[in-house]
């Protein structure tokens, strides 16, 4: 089997409800879709969006320069040899990780295809049938939020995210008291600020908030501040958007700087590289989730694949935008949250059958 051709769409996804960070909203995400073609006739699926071009580094333009250098160097490659395949994209350009997880999860989709085989299973095995997720309640007031956690608990949810940052801390500790106040047992919550407090206000976020069991997700806009702060906390210290490569995250566990991580898979370059997270995370006995910034069934299916071979004690849970999004790609296996967990697709590859022509003519060809 060998690579023939490879194509590039662009895709808005339409949004449902108010997604709201620290530092940023989100609107209609710009999706890029990479679809490879081979000379067996199977094709393979991949997404990169980025949720805003403030959020990440990476922003749909970007991703689709770097696809003009990547695209070319695929052609005659057999897509399941994934490892050569990355050695020849290294070789196309430095860096990208979006546009070459993109790559990454059509090899993976194309090689379960080839081998009649979902993508967990080639990952060693999914260790139930559903995963869990976890469901952000958004900024706002204390009141809203705890009215929020309480209907999302009501339906399932085990695992609930409350946004903060960008705002005076007192609001968000009333926040955070309010949906403790509301959190029933055996359900967690993270305090996600995406960056949004400075080492001194998270130090005192932690501080008026000690007698309360939550954990803080990535408090501050660096790593360094993060490693400032993490002494004079009392609460677990997760990193998100400064879990960049395979080396800061290993540093993290070993130095004692992070008790967790919440992971992107196109940030770290894509279902091989999040493999590699997870074998360095179960043997450090580390929890992460399993994420994308944002995105359609692709991107959705493809965390949920990865994360259900995780050991659930250890898994944050996948989250998918599912929730944000009217409509799928496929609209009978488009991954969606039941009763706060995900079913793992059942098909071969990603377990995606998307309909011929469905992201309209291409942006690019190689």
């Amino acid at each position: 089997m060998k690579i023939t051709e490879v194509r590039a769409y662009a895709h808005t996804l339409p949004r449902v409800g108010d997604y709201t960070m620290s530092t940023s909203s989100v609107g209609d995400p710009d999706s890029t879709i990479l679809e490879i073609v081979t000379d067996s006739g199977l094709t393979g699926w991949g997404e990169a969006c980025p949720a805003g071009p403030s959020y990440q580094p990476a922003n749909a333009f970007t991703i689709r320069a770097a696809l003009e250098l990547i695209g070319p160097s695929l052609i005659g490659i057999d897509p399941r040899q994934i490892g050569l395949v990355r050695r020849s994209i290294d070789r196309a350009v430095n860096g990208s990780p979006e546009a070459k997880a993109m790559v990454d999860i059509a090899c993976w989709d194309l090689t379960g295809k080839a081998y009649g085989a979902r993508i967990c299973d080639l990952l060693g095995g999914p260790q139930a049938d559903t995963v869990p997720t976890y469901h952000v309640v958004g900024i706002g007031t204390a009141h809203e939020a705890a009215a929020s956690a309480h209907d999302l608990q009501s339906q399932g949810h085990t695992k609930l995210q409350l946004k903060a940052g960008g705002r005076h801390i007192d609001e968000d500790i009333d926040s955070i008291r309010a949906v403790t106040n509301v959190i029933r047992p055996h359900v967690d919550l993270f305090v996600d600020v995406n960056r949004g407090w400075t080492v001194e206000e998270v130090i005192q976020v932690s501080n008026a908030c000690a007698d309360l069991r939550f954990s803080i997700e990535q408090p501050c806009n660096t790593y360094v501040e993060c490693a400032r702060a993490k002494p004079h906390l009392r609460h677990p210290l997760l990193l998100d958007e400064s879990a960049v490569d395979l080396m800061t995250i290993s540093a993290a566990i070993s130095s004692g700087v992070a008790n967790g991580f919440g992971m992107k898979l196109t940030r770290i370059g894509g279902i091989s590289g999040m493999r590699a997270v997870r074998d360095l995370c179960e043997a450090t006995h580390t929890p992460t989730s399993f994420d994308d910034s944002w995105g359609g069934d692709i991107i959705a299916a493809a965390c949920v694949h990865i994360g259900s071979t995780m050991t659930e004690k250890l898994s944050r849970g996948v989250w998918i935008a599912d929730p944000y999004i009217d409509g799928h790609y496929d609209a009978d296996n488009g991954p969606r949250i039941e009763h706060g967990r995900i079913a793992v697709p059942r098909e071969p590859g990603l377990g995606l059958s998307i309909p011929d022509g469905f992201f309209g003519a291409p942006i690019a060809s190689y």
